[in-house]
């Protein structure tokens, strides 16, 4: 066997050589699906992205022989430092043949780098943070991920442990069949009558008349309601004018669910068509047709992601949440939905959790933060706490 030669990327055959790695890995497995390429070219910074206006981004690849055989990215988030006051550096896009040589070589050069920005911990894997796709998936193989989830090979796992890698944090995703829905509903719908007539809240679909303007008060309310979530990262408003600008062609705005108290909107809902299966058909290109395939009768794609229910934090006590998804539910009936996952869901977040569990969704896939070395339990603590 040929040496394994780590290179940092710089010329733009190499960039393609990246980017190009995983059609190339990937090639056999039914069930992964392709990121759309000028997506994933802008969240390595090979083209202009707002959250590389401040943070930071260096990629290698594997060679063996003259064959790519893995590739990482090491990211600095400078937001994070600034956070969190630690000096924890990231790691994503990471893909390896089943090689622990390779893939330890890759971890060293990631690692290497983020020491050279003073890091001393390196975590993830995040495509670039928290606000993107992120984690490893640990089970649940057996399926194809939803829109914006995660897939790997299984012994990705083993890779990253046996470099030293350790739990930091895991995530969860919750399915569930839409004939579960009627009957969770007999049980929550007085609870939520409660909670209106007691907050004075009101219910309300996204607005077809100012649809993008709602798009960013959506995404704003999503901003602002995860301060005291794990590792989270507020956007910057470059970035949800950039995250906006791409919402508002995927979004169905009959999935999409904002709750009001004396006319401010301080809760919202997203649930978003799984586009994965069009991902796919159209191998992850957009241009010149690929984009007219995906979004073509988005009301015919029958599963859905439903990616965020968030609430102001000055209005998380009151219940606001049960009322979000009580507007999504019947509009998500009428619209012959026939799957959801709720995705992606905090180890931690013991609530979000007990509230899918009582209602009968079943918990499918797990997905892991690692972080090296590992740091402790006290990782796991939240802002403030």
């Amino acid at each position: 066997m040929s040496e394994i030669q780590v290179i940092q990327i710089e010329s733009a055959r190499d960039k393609k050589r990246f980017l190009q790695f995983p059609w190339l890995l990937y090639k056999d497995d039914p069930y992964w699906v392709p990121m759309l390429r000028g997506e994933q070219k802008s969240l390595v910074n090979y083209a202009k992205h707002p959250f590389y206006d401040r943070n930071e981004c260096q990629t290698y690849i594997a060679i063996q022989g003259s064959e790519v055989v893995g590739r990482i990215a090491a990211i600095f988030n400078r937001g994070h430092v600034e956070r969190y006051k630690e000096n924890i550096g990231f790691f994503g896009f990471f893909e390896s043949i089943n090689d622990t040589e390779v893939s330890h070589a890759l971890f060293d050069a990631a690692l290497g780098w983020l020491k050279t920005k003073g890091m001393t911990i390196m975590r993830g894997p995040v495509n670039p943070s928290l606000n993107h796709t992120l984690g490893l998936l640990i089970d649940g193989f057996d399926s194809t991920p939803f829109f914006m989830m995660t897939y790997n090979p299984s012994y990705y796992e083993r890779l990253l442990e046996e470099y030293g890698f350790r739990k930091s944090q895991d995530l969860y995703s919750y399915w569930g069949k839409i004939e579960m829905l009627p009957k969770i509903r007999e049980r929550f719908v007085p609870m939520a009558k409660v909670i209106a007539e007691k907050t004075g809240a009101i219910v309300r679909p996204l607005d077809r008349r100012n649809f993008a303007r709602d798009v960013e008060l959506f995404l704003n309310i999503y901003n602002r309601s995860l301060t005291n979530t794990w590792g989270f990262v507020p956007m910057s408003e470059a970035e949800l004018k950039a995250m906006t600008a791409g919402l508002k062609y995927l979004i169905v705005p009959e999935l999409a669910t904002g709750v009001e108290i004396d006319g401010q909107l301080v809760g919202a809902s997203f649930g978003l068509p799984d586009y994965n299966p069009r991902i796919r058909e159209i191998n992850g290109r957009l241009f010149p047709f690929g984009f007219l395939k995906l979004l073509r009768n988005k009301d015919q794609i029958k599963r859905i992601r439903v990616l965020s229910t968030n609430v102001l934090p000055e209005y998380q006590m009151h219940g606001l949440a049960l009322l979000l998804l009580e507007g999504l539910v019947p509009q998500a009936i009428a619209s012959g939905i026939q799957e959801a996952e709720f995705s992606w869901v905090l180890e931690s977040n013991r609530f979000s959790r007990g509230s899918l569990e009582k209602g009968g969704a079943i918990r499918n896939k797990t997905f892991r933060i690692y972080d090296y070395p590992e740091i402790g339990r006290d990782s796991l603590a939240l802002p403030g706490q």
